[in-house]
């Protein structure tokens, strides 16, 4: 009788691995990738042409080739067109009426290195939105 006991004790298959549930896992990759195949279409991206570096292509600014559409970005984030200070919601308004005035004229842009990046992205569009195809941004050297 005692080993009749042991015998049906081990009945139990040696070879058995635990069994692993992944698909919670599953779930929350396929989510994911929903939710970026969802977002990436939003996201605005903008491609620009950067002039090739080197000494021999640095071309400053003379006075000659300065533009009569000067746009100023300082440091507190406030607008100037043409030396005269403006509000950033003016901006579309003002350019139009400067793009009859001077429809050939390519505007400058100078922007203060301490000034936000948005600053700079909303007076780009709005000055594509006002016809304009080229703008030049000016850097200081400092």
């Amino acid at each position: 009788m005692g080993r009749k006991g042991i015998r049906q004790a081990s009945t139990k298959p040696e070879n058995e691995e635990p069994l692993i549930n992944i698909t919670p896992l599953i779930d929350v990759v396929f989510v994911i990738l929903i939710a970026f195949i969802v977002i990436a279409p939003l996201l605005e991206q903008d491609r620009i042409s950067l002039a090739k570096g080197g000494a021999s292509s640095h071309n400053p600014i003379h006075l000659q080739d300065a533009s009569s559409i000067q746009i100023h970005v300082y440091a507190d984030n406030s607008v100037a067109v043409n030396t005269q200070q403006i509000e950033l919601d003016n901006l579309p308004r003002i350019l139009r009426e400067v793009k009859k005035q001077y429809p050939k004229a390519r505007p400058q842009l100078f922007h203060d290195k301490k000034a936000y990046f948005g600053t700079y992205q909303e007076v780009k569009n709005t000055v594509e939105a006002a016809g304009f195809e080229e703008m030049d941004i000016v850097l200081s050297p400092t």
